[in-house]
């Protein structure tokens, strides 16, 4: 499969038993439907977003996506519990991409990330 930011390859990354595809040259992260949910509640599992969120927010800019697996239009989304994470899901196969660093803050759901969303509007 082919980045759907950068055009990279994606290459398969295993933990825990879950494969997610990540790209090797933005380290973006593709998780088929329901991957990215198991993994947030396996511990050390942010071992996999390896990218420079610095890098990651940049590609936040790239508007129109096509869903790398089945190449329909992906929709930006926003995570409820930390609205300054943007992530973009396909509405057919429901997999979603996470930019380089994104899958971390994820995990690190805590009362700042409340905040960030509240008066900051952040968008990584």
């Amino acid at each position: 499969m082919k980045c759907p930011k950068c055009q990279g390859n994606l290459e398969t990354v295993v933990y825990a038993d879950v494969e997610v595809d990540r790209c090797a040259d933005c380290h973006g992260i593709w998780f088929d439907s329901q991957e990215a949910q198991t993994l947030k509640t396996i511990e050390g599992s942010e071992a996999i977003d390896t990218g420079d969120p610095k890098i990651g927010s940049k590609f936040n800019a790239i508007e129109d996506i096509d869903c790398p697996k089945c190449k329909a239009k992906m929709t930006k989304m926003v995570d409820l519990k930390q609205s300054h994470i943007w992530y973009e899901k396909c509405p057919i196969c429901y997999g979603i991409w996470f930019d380089a660093g994104e899958f971390k803050d994820y995990k690190q759901e805590d009362i700042q990330d409340i905040f960030k969303g509240i008066f900051t509007g952040e968008r990584r």
